[in-house]
This record gives structure tokens, C-alpha cells and sequence, in this order.
């Protein structure tokens, strides 16, 4: 049964536009189920499509910890925002819910249900993968893979080369770009040794993150390129997790026992990452 949530998410997307930006609710299966009998978990998400009929090249979008829509059923301003951007500037982007269908309030702290960003959010990202290649307004082999904090850790799980929830097969193509913001789980430690991909890769981390550090990601990430991988690495001086949340003063709050964090926004880099993230997307997916 959808949450209420949910389906004030879904009503608010019907009668939602952004401008001249198409912005609809749409719906598609994760690749989560099995062989054993077990049904795929059908995801909602939020599309923005730029103007025309295209096609055009795409981003699959995975949100934080916080979800995809607050408790007014309302799109979360971070990937509001990002999404307004991306269309504006001729790319089709895809937030696929991760929680809301699982009936998941959130993961940011402690204990409760979970969607793991190595199992199953890596399965709805390639689920919406699979869902925007079958679109006649996508370019097919153009998509990008993209993700804040919870979602980021998503990004380097999926595109992981070997995580083994990927997609034995994919005839239409992988994702031919991905960015991760501040991702969880950034650390050698959390793959049992060199993390590696051969997919496009752009890190953007806040020098001042206190809830995911900066020093073992880009260790990590560096440590990749050394080895040949195509990524690069943006680090911001004095920027806190969700540096690039618009409208979020900075503040401290308490996700996990016994550890404080700052979160907020810090206009510089945001700023920045407004020209830097659309930039690299540009290089990889525009034909």
C-alpha cells in the first residue's frame, strides 16, 4: 500500500509544471525481484522533460537519506532544484523513490528498515535505467548516473564494477556518466579493497563534511585514478554535507548516537557545482 506521502507526491506531480519544463509522476519495476519467486517493488518517481520532443540525453538521479519528498508530498528542494537545472539545460531526469514504496520514512539515522545502496538501490537505479531506454525522448546509450550522501554511496555501489547487483546484461548500454555528492560509504574499507569502474566519474566533496569524511573518499577515488580510472575530484573549501541544498542555513543535528554533524548550504560551492556538475555531464552525454 503506497503511503500517504506518496500519493500527495504523485497529485502534487500531476498538476505540476515548471515553467515550460514538463514535470510528471511516472512509474517502473527496480530490478529487485529474484528467481525464487520474489516480486520486483514497483517504484514512483519524479520525470522532468526539457522542451521538444527530443530525444535527448538523460540523468537517473538518486536521493539522500531524507527521501525523495518531504511531509508536505513535495519533491525535496535539493533535487527540485537540481532537476529544474538539468532540464533547463536538455537533459531528461529520472528521481526514482527508493523508500516511499518500501514504505521507508527514512534512513539517516540509527536502526529501522532499509533500502541498501549496494543491493537494492543499486537495483532501482539500473531499473530506471532500463525504464528511460525504452523511452522515445531519451538517447538510449546518453544516461548519467548522479546521487547525493545516501544516494552518492548509491552512485559508486552501482557503477562499482564489481558489485554484483548490477545487470548481468545490458544491451541498450550502461550508464556512460556518474556523480556522486558527499557519498556514504566512500572508503576502500566498504569494498574490501581497490574500488574501481570504467565509467566516467565526478566526486564533489566539502573539505568541512563531518558526517562523510572527505580524506578516505578521495584516497579512495585517487587511489582509482592512479589505476586508470576515468574520474576526477572536487574538493570545497569549508563546505559542509548538503552544500549544495538551497535555502539550508548551516546547522548541526544528531543522525547517529554519539555524533554531532553540520549540514547547509555554502554558496560558493554550490555555486560552482551549478557549473561544474552540468559541465562534465555535457562532455560525456551530449552527442
Amino acid at each position: 500500500m503506497r503511503s500517504i506521502t506518496t500519493l500527495l507526491f504523485i497529485l502534487s506531480l500531476c498538476l505540476t509544471s515548471v515553467g515550460a519544463l514538463a514535470q510528471e509522476a511516472v512509474s517502473f519495476d527496480s530490478l529487485d525481484g529474484d528467481a525464487n519467486g520474489t516480486a520486483a517493488t514497483v517504484l514512483t518517481a519524479a520525470l522532468f522533460k526539457p522542451e521538444g520532443v527530443g530525444p535527448f540525453p538523460a540523468v537517473v538521479a538518486m536521493h539522500g537519506c531524507g527521501g525523495l519528498i518531504n511531509q508536505k508530498g513535495k519533491l525535496m528542494s535539493r533535487e527540485l532544484a537540481w532537476g529544474k537545472l538539468l532540464a533547463s539545460q536538455g537533459y531528461v531526469v529520472l528521481f526514482p523513490d527508493s523508500f516511499g514504496p518500501r514504505q521507508i520514512a527514512g534512513a539517516c539515522g540509527d536502526g529501522g528498515p532499509r533500502a541498501r545502496p549496494w543491493v537494492e538501490r543499486t537495483q532501482d537505479a539500473y531499473g530506471a535505467l532500463r525504464y528511460l531506454q525504452a523511452q522515445s525522448f531519451v538517447i538510449a546509450d546518453h544516461v548519467a548516473l548522479m546521487g547525493w550522501s545516501h544516494g552518492g554511496g548509491v552512485v559508486i555501489f552501482s557503477i562499482y564494477s564489481g558489485n554484483k547487483a548490477r545487470p548481468a546484461s545490458l544491451p541498450k548500454g550502461d550508464f556512460r556518466a556518474a556523480v556522486a555528492f558527499y557519498p556514504g560509504w566512500c572508503s576502500e574499507t566498504s569494498f574490501g579493497g581497490r574500488w574501481s569502474t570504467a565509467i566516467a566519474f565526478q566526486l564533489e566533496m566539502g573539505a568541512a563534511d563531518d558526517w562523510t569524511h572527505a580524506p578516505p573518499c578521495v584516497a579512495m577515488i585517487q587511489s582509482a585514478i592512479d589505476h586508470g580510472t576515468p574520474a576526477r575530484i572536487k574538493v570545497y573549501d569549508g563546505a559542509y554535507h548538503d552544500f549544495d541544498w538551497p535555502g539550508m542555513e548551516v546547522h548541526t543535528s544528531s543522525p547517529h548516537v554519539g555524533k554531532t554533524v553540520h549540514t547547509g548550504i555554502n554558496p560558493e560551492a554550490r555555486a560552482d557545482a551549478l557549473v561544474r556538475v552540468p559541465a562534465f555531464l555535457d562532455e560525456f552525454l551530449k552527442p
